[in-house]
């Protein structure tokens, strides 16, 4: 080798070895984070997930966290961010600072949560109160509130100045009800509770634990309280007095117990629909055929969610682990039929078709809540 050649050649050599260091380096970083990734992920693969651009209606997130954005935007998700009015709750006792939190998170999120707003029912036999909550709802709506919670405090909690039981169906709401209708938004109803909430404690029911911790919303316990059918006969009728109002009701429309009772709500209200949030085992421990037959039926009528949150003070880093696995198992169970563990129990999955997973997982929530993807 000519030594003008190996003078040139030495640097070159000595640049290549650099490089080649720095790309081990790199794979070994990017190895080690990857490594980590999986270690984090969930049980299964969420591609598939991903792959249907998918849609939970039913959050709570108040943390505008990095990660969490970053969680959002590789899943390939949208959610619908919903607040919240419970006087029971000191965090949720006004609209502030879930509104302003849940702005937040939009912005973080390049839009990919979309804001569901709320108002304060508890002034509702005050004589300004329709002005203050259409006033209030209005300025949301302007400000891109694409839905409305009521709450489960109207008929489990709220009563009149004469002491009788305030219901959703209460004349006070009708006017924030029109109101809302005639903004072309969407009324997400969590009304009434699962049937255990009036049953005598059973550990084998997916709720013992909650309401063995919030015993102050445990119907057993408070015999006076109304029973569950009136409160849904109450629902029923505000579905009856505005039929162009969109409603979806959460937690599978407090039926959840029995498919047969939300497919008659169904087929007397075209304005209703369901959404699936903390109720899937419920829909497990139904009879498989049942379940895959009334969702194909009614494929236009239940929209994926699931009440997953982010408070402010949470471990974001466990909070995502939680995420990410509560969507890989709810994808198994509709989309697969394999077995699906929840609760120590197997669940054979579904294996909806995929033009039918791709409706409850996508479709129905652009259907039913118009602005959840921008431009939609």
């Amino acid at each position: 080798m000519r030594l003008w050649k190996l003078k040139l050649t030495l640097p070159v050599l000595a640049l290549a070895v650099l490089a080649v260091a720095l790309v081990n380096a790199s794979c070994h970083n990017g190895g080690t984070q990857q490594e980590a990734r999986t270690a984090s992920a969930p049980a299964g693969d969420l591609a598939d997930f991903a792959a249907v651009a998918p849609i939970d209606v039913h959050v709570h997130v108040y943390k505008d966290d990095p990660s969490f954005a970053a969680m959002v935007k590789r899943l390939n998700l949208r959610l619908l961010n919903i607040c919240v009015i419970d006087d029971r709750d000191p965090f949720f006792k006004s609209l502030e600072p879930q509104r302003s939190d849940e702005l937040k998170v939009r912005s973080a999120t390049d839009g990919r949560a979309a804001f569901c707003t709320t108002f304060s029912p508890y002034g509702f036999e005050e004589p300004d109160f329709k002005e203050k909550a259409v006033s209030q709802l209005n300025g949301d709506f302007s400000n891109g509130a694409v839905a409305v919670k009521i709450y489960k405090v109207m008929g489990m909690e709220m009563k009149n100045k004469a002491g009788k039981w305030v219901m959703p169906d209460d004349p006070a709401f009708e006017p924030v009800y029109q109101d809302i209708a005639a903004h072309g938004r969407t009324v997400v109803a969590h009304i009434a509770e699962p049937d255990s909430c009036w049953q005598a404690p059973n550990p084998a029911s997916p709720d013992y634990s909650y309401y063995k911790e919030h015993p102050q919303e445990y119907a057993y316990l408070h015999p006076g309280w109304p029973s569950k059918a009136a409160i849904l006969a109450a629902r029923d009728h505000l579905l009856a007095e505005n039929p162009k109002l969109r409603v979806v009701g959460a937690h599978l429309g407090s039926m959840e117990a029995d498919v047969d009772q939300i497919a008659q709500r169904f087929d007397r209200y075209p304005n209703f629909a369901v959404d699936t949030a903390a109720r899937v085992q419920y829909l497990m421990m139904q009879p498989r055929e049942k379940v895959r037959a009334f969702l194909i039926k009614y494929q236009d009528r239940v929209v994926y969610g699931t009440d997953l949150e982010l408070m402010p003070g949470a471990n974001t880093t466990a909070a995502l682990e939680e995420w990410q696995q509560r969507y890989s198992r709810d994808w198994k169970y509709f989309a697969t039929d394999e077995w699906v563990d929840y609760q120590g129990k197997k669940y054979e999955g579904l294996k909806l078709p995929g033009p039918v997973l791709r409706k409850i997982f996508h479709d129905n929530a652009v259907h039913w809540f118009p602005g959840i993807v921008p431009g939609k």
